[in-house]
């Protein structure tokens, strides 16, 4: 891609690796760069660095700020403060648990960020694996069972339980992720982004489970595990994405390095922007092992600072961005040949522009992880024709009709196979099907449903209900749609009612049987459209939808999840 004149906006664009991206997009003269930041004082600094060292090059900084992980209305709040409020916390949790829908998308900090900004390529420097995984599940699970002992015990009542219940909820990272990714989705489709990069991670530097870096006991952590785990999710959610024919262009850079540096320099240690500050004991207050750990300790004392006040720690050091700030030592540690060693943020922007521009710089994940699946074979799809033709002769031989068992999902694809197969019983083909009155068909398959009691009882049998004409309904002992019935007791409108029914009832309504009649139309249509020479251009033709014979049952469904529905296996372009 061409950059100049572009908008671009850069996720994470206040941390070391997003200012190296800025700096390397200047040559490429972009219309305009958005620098994005959690908080809106780094944005602002970030922004006003780069318009006084660039101020001469026409191009456009723009600062936004917050967390894209929450609704816009929360954006700018503490997390940490988020989740003691109840009424917030419960906000996070039905934004992250419940179905996406409009409401959840409008409402959403990125979709809005995308929206306004309209980038043509975005570029995300967060380290997003970080921000769930050091929400520390494991933690948040000992003190629920802390709690659950205490209300055993009589000491704890339900209230607590239920605040810490609900703040567990909010540290599960896979919900998280997956929401974030279908907001992205849905985000870079309305923003018009054709352009989608993510600065991804290893969550250990590249190392593997001998990793000696550690936040806990256990080498390695199980927080850092999570890290991993949620990264390496990240990078398969990016590859269903980067197939995903209405996507963006999508691809991901993973350094698997320490990265250093931003600074070196003496004074303050900080630790998120805050100082360190210092504190003593002397060792004749030393106690025992069980007095320094209990909740009560004591004995140590903040130390003075020489002009008053509390001193701070201060050393030489070396900023390495989001990873934090390293000694002299600790960095000769952890950048040594064999340990996690090191990569510089130029390095990385200089492949992120190199794969916005279309080189081909063999660090792509998306890409790599393209070249190594092991995708569709000749031999399988020549197998798939042996496969079909035994099974149309067993079904021959045995007088069975193999439609549907339920076991592929959803409940919808079940649906249409049997509405196709009762279609099909009531007209025979697809010109029949276009050429039929609604109300006959309807009333037609209502007859053969009636009749039919071994066909009736393979249908309720693996969870679908029929909807007969009269909008009633008949089932068997499981439904498979609606999903939760508590919820759906709740919401019990004509809308919802309509929703369940396109999810996974066969619908004998008249209504839905117009819509089979418009598909075998525009099938039929397609057909007659498609040249009339023998070359290899047209594979669906004619001879493959016989429109004449008997209506080919799982051809149309696949029609309709590929076509009418989107679904078609492809690549983003």
């Amino acid at each position: 891609m061409d950059l100049r004149d572009r908008r671009v906006l850069i996720l994470g664009g206040w941390g070391l690796v997003g200012r190296a991206i800025a700096r390397a997009l200047i040559p490429e003269a972009p219309e305009a760069v958005v620098i994005h930041s959690l908080r809106r004082n780094e944005a602002e600094e970030a922004v006003a660095a780069l318009r006084e060292r660039f101020s001469s090059e026409g191009v456009g900084f723009e600062p936004a700020w917050g967390n894209v992980f929450v609704r816009d209305s929360l954006k700018d709040e503490n997390r940490t403060v988020l989740l003691v409020d109840r009424s917030t916390r419960r906000e996070i949790i039905d934004d992250t648990m419940k179905e996406l829908s409009s409401e959840i998308l409008s409402e959403a900090y990125l979709y809005r960020l995308l929206t306004d900004s309209r980038p043509h390529v975005v570029i995300d420097c967060i380290n997003t694996a970080t921000a769930f995984a050091y929400q520390d599940v494991f933690y948040s699970v000992r003190r629920v069972q802390n709690v659950v002992a205490r209300v055993d015990a009589g000491t704890a009542g339900a209230q607590e339980l239920s605040d810490v219940i609900e703040q567990h909820l909010t540290t599960l990272s896979l919900p998280q992720l997956i929401r974030h990714v279908q907001v992205l989705r849905a985000s870079l489709k309305a923003a018009g982004a054709s352009f989608y990069l993510k600065v991804g991670t290893t969550g250990s530097g590249g190392m593997g489970l001998n990793i000696p870096y550690t936040h806990s006991e256990e080498k390695p952590s199980r927080v850092l595990l999570t890290k991993s785990s949620i990264a390496g999710a990240h990078s398969m959610l990016l590859y269903l994405l980067a197939r995903t024919p209405d996507a963006p262009i999508v691809k991901e850079i993973k350094p698997s390095a320490a990265i250093a540096w931003k600074e070196i320099g003496a004074g303050p240690v900080t630790v998120g922007g805050r100082p360190i500050p210092l504190y003593d004991c002397e060792t004749e207050r030393a106690v025992e092992v069980g007095a320094a750990i209990a909740d009560d300790a004591t004995g140590w004392a903040p130390v003075q600072g020489s002009e008053g006040g509390q001193a701070l720690l201060e050393s030489v050091f070396i900023d390495t961005g989001e990873n934090g700030v390293f000694s002299c030592e600790e960095f000769e540690t952890v950048t040594a040949l064999g340990q996690m060693e090191f990569v510089t943020p130029e390095e990385i922007a200089a492949d992120v522009i190199a794969e916005i521009k279309g080189g081909t710089t063999g660090r792509e994940v998306v890409a790599a992880l393209d070249g190594s699946t092991l995708g569709p074979t000749y031999r399988a799809g020549v197998m798939r024709h042996r496969a079909l033709e035994q099974m149309r002769e067993l079904e021959a031989d045995t007088g069975f009709e193999s439609v549907a068992f339920e076991m592929l999902g959803p409940p919808r694809l079940s649906k249409l196979l049997y509405e196709a197969a009762l279609l099909r019983r009531a007209r025979g083909s697809l010109e029949a099907v276009a050429n039929s009155d609604p109300e006959e068909m309807s009333a037609a398959c209502a007859e053969i449903v009636t009749q039919d009691t071994k066909l009736r009882s393979h249908i309720l049998s693996i969870g679908l209900p029929i909807r007969l004409p009269s909008g009633r309904l008949i089932r068997g002992p499981e439904m498979k749609i609606p999903v939760y019935f508590e919820e759906a007791r709740e919401e019990l409108t004509p809308e919802s009612i309509e929703r369940w029914a396109d999810a996974g009832w066969v619908d004998l309504q008249p209504a839905n049987l117009e819509r089979w009649r418009e598909r075998a139309r525009l099938i039929i249509s397609e057909i007659e459209g498609q040249p009339a020479d023998t070359s290899s251009e047209v594979f669906e033709d004619r001879a493959y939808w016989t429109p004449g014979d008997d209506l080919p049952i799982g051809r149309v469904a696949a029609w309709i999840l590929g076509v009418e529905e989107q679904g078609t296996r492809g690549k983003a372009l």
